[in-house]
């Protein structure tokens, strides 16, 4: 596992459903709850037109771009409509029980 894992915002920070914008390691990333409490990041740019995906809709494990209405897929970061045909990166996440981080490793997701 890598130790690139930095903090960007505490569980207490991010409602069941909502999505806020974090920067880490420079990079600008779309922090989600998903509906059941699972948390993802996801690259905070739409790939059909540079929108911030933070400021989309969280339903069950997508967000959708408020733009156009691309959805992705917060697990895998693929598009699953359209507009969008490419996918966002994701990166991995982790929880820090004791402190209530929420920690990020912006380096192990590829450049799409």
């Amino acid at each position: 596992m890598s130790d690139a894992f930095v903090p960007v915002a505490a569980l207490s920070d991010l409602a069941p459903g909502e999505a806020i914008d974090v920067v880490a390691g420079g990079i600008e990333i779309a922090l989600v709850r998903d509906e059941d409490g699972g948390v993802h990041a996801l690259e905070d740019l739409c790939s059909h037109d540079e929108i911030a995906l933070s400021d989309g809709d969280v339903e069950g494990c997508t967000i959708e771009c408020w733009k156009h209405g691309s959805q992705f897929d917060l697990v895998t970061g693929r598009p699953l409509q359209l507009p969008a045909v490419l996918p966002v990166r994701v990166f991995p996440v982790r929880i820090d029980e004791s402190s209530g981080e929420i920690l990020v490793d912006p380096s192990a997701a590829p450049a799409t």
